[in-house]
């Protein structure tokens, strides 16, 4: 007997990793709630959602997401990510922005989902935010 093995849904990161902003958006509710605990920054729509991520993609213009592991149980998706691209743009932060450093960065975080039916309702982003800092020249390194 053969075991069939399925390939974790990566949908919401490789449409951002390309800027495919339709797509991107087609996966969400209209109504998807997003919170980012390192940063305190949440959203309530998926329009202001798509913004925030276009922000991202302002600061690091090559930025990607690695999906590491990924597990998939009833309505919830969980990925590990691995962020990565070079800070070429002004980086927004709740205290102000940083100017873009060039420097590449690469750093982690941890994103839970919860589907309604076959968008996300609700994604919570556990960013390695310390880590991102540092490589910047934002934070002092260890």
């Amino acid at each position: 007997m053969q075991t069939q093995v399925t390939q974790p849904d990566t949908r919401l990161i490789d449409t951002f990793s390309q800027a495919n902003w339709d797509a991107f958006r087609d996966l969400l509710t209209p109504d998807v709630i997003y919170e980012e605990p390192s940063t305190q920054r949440r959203t309530q729509d998926a329009d202001t959602y798509v913004q925030l991520c276009q922000g991202w993609l302002r600061a690091l213009p090559d930025g990607r997401g690695v999906v590491l592991r990924s597990v998939h149980s009833g309505d919830t998706l969980v990925h590990e990510v691995r962020w990565e691209g070079t800070h070429n743009g002004p980086l927004d932060t709740p205290g102000g922005s940083i100017p873009p450093t060039g420097r590449w960065v690469s750093f982690e975080g941890v994103m839970w989902c919860e589907m309604k039916g076959d968008r996300i309702g609700f994604i919570r982003h556990h960013l390695d935010v310390l880590s991102l800092l540092q490589q910047i020249g934002a934070l002092p390194a260890p």
